[in-house]
């Protein structure tokens, strides 16, 4: 994940898998465990240039967030974990019944921007949900939600937990946090 950049864990473990073994294998390492030995071989081999990007993706988050205070941004992902790869993007939820609504406003304010349709299984179900990508610096990945869909609590694919959404006032703490140990 880390020399290649891949960025989904399933992938990482079956490339893996068959580079070691020749062969696919059932029981593979659990997201949370290929995250945990991804970090910490990042942070070992980088950890200042990593403290300093990380420093700059909460920053921009905090932006992005303040421009797109409507659509009641949420940080979540490494950025918010302070869980970084060099690799990393900047993951925001953003709520909005109608999508069109959130594309004429990112016109308005000239930011380019690529949508997709995004299928993510949630309890049994599959879901599809469109996924805006930015690209400020860092790559950003705006997930779009339905307005109600705010209060439910969607889980982590690392280990299933509800995700931690981050609302911009507590983005701003992190930071100021950031800034005192910086």
């Amino acid at each position: 994940m880390v020399e290649e950049n891949v960025t989904q864990y399933l992938d990482a473990k079956k490339l893996a898998a068959k580079r070691l073994f020749r062969k696919p294998l059932k029981n593979l390492l659990s997201n949370k465990e290929v995250a945990d030995a991804v970090y910490q071989m990042t942070h070992l081999l980088n950890a200042e240039a990593l403290d300093q990007q990380l420093h700059e993706m909460r920053q921009i988050a905090i932006n992005v967030m303040r421009e797109l205070s409507d659509f009641s941004p949420r940080l979540i992902g490494s950025v918010s974990t302070g869980r970084i790869r060099e690799s990393s993007d900047i993951d925001i939820h953003v709520f909005v019944d109608h999508i069109e609504s959130l594309l004429i406003f990112l016109d308005h304010l000239g930011w380019r921007y690529e949508t997709s349709l995004v299928s993510i299984q949630q309890n049994g179900v599959l879901n599809d949900y469109q996924h805006v990508y930015l690209w400020l610096d860092y790559p950003i990945e705006l997930s779009v939600y339905p307005t109600l869909e705010i209060r439910k609590a969607t889980r982590s694919s690392v280990d299933r937990k509800p995700i931690k959404r981050l609302s911009l006032s507590k983005v701003e703490a992190l930071l100021g946090y950031m800034d005192d140990t910086v």
